[in-house]
């Protein structure tokens, strides 16, 4: 059978039917992408070794940076309850 031959299923209809080399290729991409993955995370490490040879804490950073991604409403909802907990507690 070749790369680019059809796979011989006579009982499945035509939209199940996938070429050897388009399967290849979408497997190719994926492998692709989590080799790019792999390589921006070892970056994202090297950016906070950097950041903490520079005394910055590295905690806190991701925090921010979590901060970063959430809505200011979601944040500040959870800020106040936050303080209401506290204040219960007496902190």
């Amino acid at each position: 059978m070749s790369d680019t031959s059809v796979v011989d299923d006579t009982s499945a209809p035509d939209s199940y039917r996938v070429t050897a080399e388009e399967l290849r290729q979408f497997i190719e991409r994926y492998e692709r992408l989590e080799a790019e993955k792999k390589d921006i995370a070892e970056q994202q490490k090297e950016v906070m070794a950097e950041a903490k040879g520079r005394g910055y804490d590295t905690k806190v950073m991701r925090k921010v940076i979590a901060l970063r991604k959430r809505e200011p409403d979601d944040i500040a909802e959870e800020e106040a309850v936050l303080d209401m907990y506290k204040s219960a507690l007496g902190m």
